[in-house]
């Protein structure tokens, strides 16, 4: 499994910028504004205040990637990626206007990025995945890339409700079968592991 070292943030692209052209695999990680991705990106990371997170959601308005040394049990020498978090969506109090610019900027990442391994997205697992999580999905399977779905929140359900809402995330989402899905906390840190080994898979397709 992978062992984290060391992460920092790298290159910030807003709406105007050039995407980079990285050497080094790209695990994008996407979701609505409240759903929790900077707590799970601090908690994937084993760092407390790496990605900003903030009482007020649609606060991550840019394209961040973290460039990330883990070591991993399957090779000898350290291990290069980029964690791309890409803007939070879906924000009621954001102006039309930003928002429309959002999308636009996801989907031409999603389109250009030559790294690019696999998109994990993010749902809430207490709730319906919205018209924005069903659309996001369906970005990134005509991509032609991977998806990942994680199913944040998962200490706010009981253990007998958890099987329950990631069988209704699957139905709502459509997802094709073999598609990965696990439950995550923040809080408890339960499914990092799992999602640092599914990353690990991603990340060794370098080349092949």
């Amino acid at each position: 499994m992978l062992t984290v070292k060391n992460a920092e943030l790298d290159t910030v692209c807003g709406i105007t910028s050039k995407l980079p052209v990285n050497d080094f695999p790209e695990l994008a990680f996407a979701g609505r504004s409240n759903v929790g991705k900077s707590s799970l990106i601090n908690t994937v990371l084993c760092r407390k205040k790496l990605a900003r997170t903030s009482a007020e959601p649609g606060k991550t308005r840019t394209i961040n990637y973290y460039k990330v040394r883990c070591g991993a049990d399957t090779a000898e020498e350290d291990v290069y990626f980029y964690l791309v978090d890409l803007p939070g969506y879906g924000y009621a109090k954001t102006s039309m206007q930003e928002r429309a610019k959002w999308g636009p900027m996801i989907e031409k990442y999603l389109r250009t990025s030559k790294t690019l391994k696999c998109v994990v997205l993010l749902v809430d697992i207490r709730h319906d995945p919205t018209a924005d999580d069903r659309q996001m999905y369906d970005w990134i399977v005509k991509a032609g890339l991977t998806p990942v779905v994680v199913a944040t929140k998962a200490d706010k359900l009981k253990r007998s409700q958890i099987d329950k809402s990631i069988k209704n995330i699957k139905t709502v989402l459509k997802m094709e079968k073999g598609v990965q899905i696990l439950p995550f906390s923040a809080e408890t840190k339960q499914g990092r592991e799992e999602l640092l080994s599914i990353m690990e898979d991603f990340i060794n397709e370098r080349g092949e």
